[in-house]
């Protein structure tokens, strides 16, 4: 059974001033499900999939960055130049690599806590990713859950990044999430933004 975790009020949350928070995109991987590289694949309005989602965060966080792999074009991918690219040199080994090559670039960074996203979730609502942020300090770890199921962004604070750089393969944010249950801190949203992803061409079809 789950333990019931920390779910604090907005007064609770809005009494202190949000911890400064750069967001961590990560886009590494091609997509192999989706039969070509996903994150250049056009949306509705003409934006790539990893453009619209960069253009999303860059909205709410202080500051931006995105891990590729080592031998992508940043350009080509269409980041932004406002949006700081790391480069993941051991991506194909697993997300966990890019994580800790993420976090890792973070290490001279004023902001005290990292928002990790993952490059194919456009959908997510501005006011969400607000909400997020006021409720993330440096000594917690801040989870979305939206009609009983969590998603991303996973919020961590400052303390736990020393444990997220050393991440490697196919070990995600998970494994220092469920190691700190009494930093967890869940924020109900209405938004199915947070676990709607692309993982095939029908998916990027609307609501």
């Amino acid at each position: 059974m789950r333990s019931k975790q920390l779910k604090p009020s907005s007064s609770e949350v809005a009494a202190t001033a949000p911890a400064p928070c750069a967001a961590l995109v990560l886009a590494a991987g091609r997509g192999r499900r989706f039969g070509s590289d996903k994150r250049v694949a056009p949306m509705a309005d003409g934006q790539t999939l990893l453009a619209a989602t960069l253009a999303r965060v860059q909205a709410q966080f202080d500051q931006v960055w995105v891990v590729i792999a080592g031998h992508d074009d940043a350009q080509a991918l269409g980041v932004p130049p406002a949006v700081k690219v790391v480069r993941a040199q051991q991506a194909e080994s697993g997300m966990g690599a890019s994580l800790a090559a993420g976090i890792a670039a973070l290490a001279d960074s004023p902001c005290e806590v990292a928002a990790v996203l993952l490059g194919d979730m456009p959908w997510l609502a501005e006011g969400t990713l607000a909400r997020l942020r006021e409720a993330a300090t440096a000594q917690h770890i801040v989870v979305p859950e939206c009609q009983g199921r969590r998603g991303h962004p996973v919020l961590f604070g400052q303390a736990f990044w020393p444990e997220l750089a050393q991440l490697q393969g196919d070990q995600g944010g998970r494994v220092v999430l469920l190691a700190h249950p009494p930093a967890l801190r869940v924020i109900e949203v209405e938004d199915p933004g947070v676990w709607r992803d692309v993982d095939t061409p029908a998916d990027l079809l609307g609501r």
